[in-house]
This record gives structure tokens, sequence and C-alpha cells, in this order.
């Protein structure tokens, strides 16, 4: 019998890049000027700003759905918390959506 091929178990982690700036680095290409390596690391920066603003909307809402937890608790919590979370449970969500319509106009 033969032994099973060892490349076809492999699984690759693969993400899509949905970047409008994102490209196929050709290896038979010239090397590219330093205006266009600035472009390119301008255009890797926005792309990583963006994960990062997109990962704090993620916690603005994790952030909310625990303030609610927190306020809707009762006595087990003390009151001053209740009350702080209370008002996170309002605010949160609405930042959240405000940096999101701030991102999509930004990358329009």
């Amino acid at each position: 019998m033969s032994e099973p091929d060892k490349d076809t178990d492999r699984t690759a982690n693969l993400r899509l890049v949905t970047a409008p700036d994102a490209a196929v680095y050709d290896l038979m290409r010239a090397p590219e000027s330093t205006a266009e390596r600035v472009k390119r690391l301008q255009a890797e920066a926005r792309a990583l700003a963006l994960e990062q603003v997109t990962a704090l909307e993620d916690a603005l809402m994790v952030a909310a759905k625990l303030a609610r937890e927190i306020a809707e608790g009762g006595d087990a919590y003390p009151v001053g918390a209740r009350e702080i979370a209370s008002r996170l449970t309002e605010e949160l969500p609405s930042k959240a959506e405000t940096i999101k319509v701030i991102v999509s106009k930004a990358h329009v």
C-alpha cells in the first residue's frame, strides 16, 4: 500500500484581502521605486488601521453587552457600578456606530 501524500493533508490558513489597493506582488518585475514603495506601504498602513478600528468596534459591542449584564444584574453588583454600566449600555453602541460611519466615509 502506498503512503498518503503528506502535501494533501496540509490545510492553509488563508485570509481574503478585500482592500481596493490589494494586489499580488509580481516577483519577476523590476524593483519598485521609492514612490511606489511609499504608496504600497501607505496602503498597507491604511489596511492595518482599518483592521484595528474594526476590532475597536467589536470590542465596544462586547463591552456594551457586558455592561448590560451588569446593569441588569441586580443587588449582586454595587449601585454605582450598575449606574455606570447602564450609561455605558446606552453610549457604547452609538459610539461604535459613529466609528463605523466615519470609517465608511473615509474609504469611499
